[in-house]
């Protein structure tokens, strides 16, 4: 047999053995429950950051993975029905954006992650986060002292503002309570005073903050919260159209056109989930992975809004802030 004939016949072989090895590999199954939109841009880059960790861990989905999506904002009883109607689709981890009871109240079998928790033990979602306890685990936001952050950086960056109004959704869970009593006790020293404000409708924000802006000397925090995301356009335009400056949560929000934010990179937030989920395909328990803070925070400014509001921003914020939006 000459050299290239025999060449081929090995290469067959080869490639006869590998198409049952890869046959063989056994799919494996991700839910995976939003809370913004499929459509939403901020979806998008993070299901991409997901995606992306899971391929630099060994999984391709087509390959040896399938992923089942649910989206919202919506209400707790439907954002419940989404969470079982991946729970019937028999998963093998569930990758969760928000927090609540819903998915708890669908499973407390199939291994929940946490993309971005506000606070999952105040919650009853684990026991503790070093010690999670139970089939959920994964990453919180931040902690209930960044909210005393945004009041602090509001008021650098705009020192006239003696009142804030602050976005609350309803009902109001723990993450919305322990918020709100952060941003009080921050406020009352200096003498700032706090105004609830409903995130819950487009039409209730934009009344809200007309009614808020007649007061004088206004500003606007807005906590993090899916509602916030999905309004955020509105919520924006609003405090542009009241000339009120306002804090935001994320950096998405300073780059639509919000003044300045301040909080967690929650697309490094995705990646790291990738992580989890991957080490619960290999055989871990959820119960045994403690839950993490976030690793990165940033600070956001946009130097326009700053400007069409009359505010000088301090070179000494500008020089702390890791983007300058000009």
């Amino acid at each position: 047999m000459q050299r290239r004939d025999f060449i081929k016949v090995i290469g067959g072989a080869a490639a006869s053995w590998s198409l049952p090895a890869r046959a063989q590999e056994r799919m494996r199954r991700i839910g995976v429950l939003m809370n913004i939109p499929a459509d939403d841009q901020q979806t998008q880059l993070y299901l991409a950051a997901f995606q992306q960790g899971l391929q630099e861990l060994g999984w391709t989905v087509g390959r040896n993975l399938r992923i089942d999506h649910r989206w919202g904002p919506s209400s707790e009883e439907r954002i419940r029905q989404q969470a079982a109607e991946l729970v019937a689709l028999t998963p093998d981890v569930i990758l969760w954006a928000g927090g609540g009871q819903a998915i708890r109240q669908v499973s407390r079998t199939v291994p929940v992650v946490l993309a971005q928790s506000i606070d999952p033990v105040g919650q009853g979602l684990v026991a503790s986060l070093a010690r999670p306890g139970g089939n959920i685990t994964g990453f919180t936001q931040f902690e209930y002292s960044l909210s005393g952050k945004w009041l602090q950086l509001l008021k650098e960056i705009a020192p006239g503002v003696t009142r804030v109004g602050v976005f609350r959704s309803s009902p109001a869970g723990a993450a919305v309570v322990g918020q709100w009593a952060v941003i009080q006790a921050f406020a009352e020293p200096i003498g700032v005073e706090c105004t609830p404000l409903s995130i819950d409708d487009a039409d209730e924000i934009a009344r809200g903050i007309a009614a808020f802006e007649r007061g004088g000397n206004g500003g606007l925090i807005v906590p993090l919260n899916a509602l916030a995301t999905f309004h955020r356009q509105t919520i924006i335009a609003s405090a542009a159209r009241h000339r009120l400056p306002a804090i935001y949560p994320v950096r998405y929000f300073a780059e639509a056109g919000g003044l300045i934010s301040y909080g967690a990179d929650l697309t490094d937030q995705y990646r790291r989930a990738a992580g989890y989920v991957d080490r619960i395909l290999r055989g871990d328990k959820p119960a045994d992975l403690p839950v993490q803070k976030p690793t990165k925070y940033e600070l956001t400014i946009n130097l326009k809004t700053a400007t069409t509001l009359g505010l000088d921003v301090p070179l000494t914020l500008r020089g702390r802030a890791d983007e300058v939006i000009e």
